[in-house]
């Protein structure tokens, strides 16, 4: 049997987890990693394991899934079983992040793995498993330490984007994306970085500087204003976590981003990609939002799992994040519909449902959660993007008394 995997340029995977470890998490020695990651994945596993111990880690605690075990859940488990959640080990996760650990998670799973499931066990588990994540997922929100997310090209993921090559060939071509996107293919991978960081934090700069009340997008099936939250303040490319690390959080990126105002929100948008989320793909979402809530919304494809998902709390319906992407960056441009946000994300300007970025305020580390809401802030169980950028998406920056600069002209930078 032909090894799906055979084909992957081991050279170039090496260097994706020296990247990650180096620029992404920019791991200091001493420090303890938390690596999550899908069992398809374990020949990057074990590279960053490599990489993440020579650049001096205390300990590499790996958590793996499995594509089989969690079908078997859907399978043959009770049904009192999706209203839970392993809150034990999302609470020693937290601890660990409490006492500076940082985070990593590969991206590999299949995109459609719960497609044919039921939706509404599918909804049940996330909403227990996001309930349960929380308190982990809060230092990375509050970005209180250093975290990455990365890529390796799982089969099943693979076959989804490439259906008409054989694995091998499929892999081989998703390993040769992911490797373009994330820069390994230069010759001086982090040296790559370092300009690119520098060109995003000239975008963030800008856009700080302008202070926008809103952005007002136009273009087929959308006319949306997005109000920023009070003291806003974008961010690009590296950060500085409040552990006093500068860490890359995305393997790609190339987005700039802050926090809309969680009330300031009107207008209808239609998605420009699909949606992959917790194995089900939905496409062709349309929304409507009154006073920042949406109060209409509906897909072509898994409309069920979408509204859902937008009942997952009082905050899903709302919005967390606004990034600005250009239809030119080189993950559009490649061609390569992605079924997974990290990359997708970066191909398109997007929102997110949910959660806003805390550090995406002026002063952020010393806003009380009181603070972050008067100021526009909204706050949920669950932070899920979505794009609705492309090259026929015009985007204008509004100052407090309606004055228009243009941001976007047919989905690229006007300044």
């Amino acid at each position: 049997m032909t090894d799906p995997y055979g084909k992957i340029d081991q050279a170039k995977l090496a260097k994706l987890a020296e990247v990650s470890v180096q620029v992404g998490l920019n791991l200091q020695p001493g420090q303890d990693l938390v690596l999550t990651a899908p069992t398809t994945a374990l020949p990057l596993v074990r590279q960053v394991v490599a990489a993440a111990y020579k650049a001096g880690a205390n300990i590499v605690t790996p958590i793996l899934s499995d594509d089989a075990i969690t079908l078997a859940r859907y399978e043959s488990a009770d049904d009192a079983s999706f209203d839970c959640a392993p809150n034990w080990l999302y609470n020693g996760m937290a601890e660990a992040y409490g006492n500076n650990a940082a985070r990593m998670a590969i991206s590999a799973e299949n995109p459609a793995l719960l497609s044919g499931q039921d939706p509404a066990k599918v909804a049940r588990a996330g909403k227990a498993n996001s309930l349960a994540y929380k308190p982990a997922l809060d230092h990375i929100v509050n970005f209180n330490i250093n975290w990455n997310i990365t890529a390796f090209p799982g089969l099943a993921w693979a076959k989804l984007v490439f259906p008409d090559l054989p694995d091998d060939e499929a892999v081989f071509q998703l390993s040769e994306a992911i490797f373009a996107a994330s820069r390994i293919n230069e010759p001086d991978p982090v040296a790559a970085w370092a300009a690119h960081n520098a060109n995003l934090k000239s975008r963030t700069d800008y856009l700080n500087d302008q202070r926008f009340h809103a952005l007002h997008y136009t273009g087929p099936g959308t006319d949306l204003t997005i109000g920023l939250a009070d003291g806003h303040e974008w961010a690009g490319g590296a950060s500085d976590a409040k552990n006093g690390i500068t860490c890359n959080p995305n393997i790609p990126t190339e987005e700039v981003f802050t926090t809309p105002h969680a009330m300031r929100v009107d207008g209808y948008v239609r998605a420009t990609k699909p949606l992959a989320h917790q194995g089900a793909v939905i496409e062709d979402i349309e929304v409507k939002f009154v006073d920042g809530r949406i109060i209409e919304a509906s897909a072509s494809k898994g409309e069920a799992a979408f509204i859902k998902l937008l009942d997952s709390d009082d905050g899903a319906r709302r919005i967390g994040e606004v990034a600005l992407v250009p239809h030119g960056s080189p993950i559009s441009q490649s061609g390569v519909l992605f079924y997974n946000t990290l990359f997708d994300e970066n191909a398109a300007s997007h929102i997110a449902l949910g959660q806003c970025y805390t550090d995406c305020f002026v002063g952020g580390a010393d806003l009380s959660k009181d603070q972050i809401k008067a100021q526009g802030g909204n706050s949920s169980i669950i932070h899920v993007d979505w794009m609705i950028g492309s090259a026929e998406i015009n985007i204008d920056g509004l100052d407090s008394n309606g004055k228009r600069t243009p941001l976007f002209r047919a989905g690229e930078w006007a300044v």
